[in-house]
């Protein structure tokens, strides 16, 4: 009798651990995936940072400030931690990366020569549009549209203001452009 009582008791006290054990180890996962979760997304926000910075000082006509904006911006795509991405952002991600990369390597190298990084601008901000629609929202942002850059062709870039602040005509033409969209 004394040996069922041990067994039985050795029995829940093992299945209780058990329990414990899945549980804390269900912790420990949804705590990773937290984590990976939040490395992504302030992943993300760098590189959103970065590409508004870059906006920011071409509205300025400041070709350094530029610069050094997309030169962080190519680091801040360098360690981009991809780990906890899903299937479809990682694949945009990674088709997405290679050609924003070189736009703002281009932008970082050329602090004196504002129309050629205005130029890499152009094609950053259809990539980063690209990028910021698949992943989930970091902060309200609004692609603009100025109908005047390029000979007229136009050209979009994000911002995050509504008030318009035109990175391609910078101040000679602060405000040239419109909201187009609000992206949330």
């Amino acid at each position: 009798m004394k040996n069922i009582f041990i067994i039985a008791f050795a029995s829940i006290s093992f299945g209780a651990c058990t329990n414990n054990t899945t549980e804390n180890s269900k912790d420990t996962t949804s705590h990773t995936e937290a984590i990976a979760a939040n490395t992504s997304n302030s992943g993300i926000k760098a590189v959103i940072d970065h590409y508004l910075h870059i906006k920011n000082a071409l509205a300025q006509d400041n070709g350094k400030e530029a610069a050094n904006g997309g030169k962080a911006l190519a680091d801040a795509f360098a360690i981009f931690d991809q780990s906890s991405l899903t299937t479809v952002q990682k694949k945009t991600y990674n088709d997405i990366v290679s050609d924003a990369k070189e736009h703002a390597e281009h932008i970082g190298m050329n602090a004196d020569k504002i129309a050629h990084q205005r130029e890499h601008f152009e094609t950053l901000s259809k990539d980063l549009y690209d990028l910021v629609k698949i992943f989930p929202a970091q902060q309200v942002l609004y692609k603009d549209y100025c109908p005047v850059y390029n000979d007229g062709k136009g050209a979009t870039w994000m911002s995050e203001t509504k008030q318009i602040k035109n990175p391609y005509l910078g101040k000679k033409m602060p405000t040239c452009g419109k909201v187009k969209e609000e992206i949330k």
